[in-house]
């Protein structure tokens, strides 16, 4: 496909995720710019032509640019993706904030982070919306995706969710192709929602099945994961049916059953008696179910939803709960009727 004359896109983090879309958006087409601020980083890229640090030998297609230079990146580009860690989220939008405010059409910012900020649980929407207003149109790109298989072309399924349908439409045009189907969503928080909270559930099955409980254990905490996803999702603003698609169920059945998933092996780890720390420590990246987990607990609590699965994990993560325990104090709760 020509893309002379075509505006950059910019994808803000070179992590696995960002570096998987930037791949996705120029085999579409689109020149772009892949914004790391590790010079060095960034240096490693264009010299070897790869990733290596996240995606392993996988080339970067032709079209992707990597740089360490924020400035050459709102100069050259009018829309952006987001991929950072949700801890960064916020910094990466007040650096935005300058060249966004001096658009004369409001450029249109898309992430792909999942989680909530920390400390304030605010969902990423809400953090979009403190630091730009309406200086720029908001969407989330969501769905059950392991970056690799993104990477490596493999048939994918996603939900983009925009308060704007004209807005949903064009950012899913930016990834769609033969490979990769996109559908569209109004349901911003329900998208982003669902996102969150299925990373905790995925460590609370990579616990059961590091513990040795089976398959069995594994398709109940999914099933009842499920329910406490839709119970608070709702409570918070979120569509019941999105938590019954792609970015919802889809993405929870995804991390809580592939290895692939960072949050599954924090459980795995800590069902096999490993520390927190030494579990990062072998991970090397960001598993984002963590600080969800506290944001969650505190969520439940506020909001007076039951998310019993969400508990224990908490207790385990950060009271120093032994997992067996956890376990049981699951198994031993008063017996009810199943009301999802």
């Amino acid at each position: 496909m020509n893309t002379k004359n075509r505006l950059p896109l910019a994808v803000l983090g070179a992590g696995s995720w960002g570096t998987a879309l930037a791949g996705l958006l120029a085999h579409h087409g689109h020149p772009v710019l892949l914004w790391t601020r590790d010079r060095p980083h960034a240096q490693e890229m264009i010299t070897t032509g790869r990733n290596q640090s996240f995606l392993g030998p996988l080339a970067l297609p032709p079209g992707v640019e990597p740089t360490a230079q924020f400035d050459r990146v709102v100069d050259e580009a009018h829309h952006y993706i987001i991929a950072v860690p949700s801890h960064a989220f916020r910094s990466v939008l007040n650096k935005l904030n300058e060249a966004v405010t001096a658009c004369s059409e409001p450029p249109t910012i898309c992430w792909g982070t999942k989680g909530f900020e920390t400390g304030t649980g605010l969902l990423l929407s809400e953090v979009f919306d403190q630091v730009l207003g309406q200086t720029a149109q908001p969407a989330v790109l969501s769905g059950p995706s392991f970056a690799i298989e993104v990477a490596q072309r493999l048939p994918t399924a996603l939900t983009v969710a925009a308060r704007n349908e004209t807005v949903a439409d064009t950012v899913a045009s930016w990834f769609r192709d033969n490979r990769t189907r996109v559908y569209t969503s109004a349901d911003l928080s329900g998208v982003q929602l669902g996102g969150a909270i299925k990373n905790v559930m995925a460590i609370a099955a990579g616990i059961s099945d590091g513990l040795g409980f089976g398959a069995n254990a594994r398709a109940a905490l999914i099933a009842r994961g499920l329910a406490e996803m839709s119970r608070l999702g709702v409570v918070l603003g979120g569509q019941i049916e999105t938590f019954m698609g792609l970015t919802g169920m889809g993405d929870l059945i995804l991390t809580c059953t592939d290895d692939q998933s960072r949050n599954r092996r924090v459980g795995l780890g800590l069902g096999k008696g490993k520390s927190k720390e030494d579990i990062l420590s072998e991970i090397g990246q960001e598993a984002e179910g963590i600080n969800t987990t506290r944001e969650l607990y505190r969520k439940s609590a506020v909001t007076a939803v039951e998310m019993p699965i969400t508990e224990q994990v908490y207790k385990v993560l950060f009271e120093d709960l032994d997992p067996t325990l956890a376990v049981t104090a699951l198994l031993s709760r008063q017996a009810t009727t199943e009301n999802p």
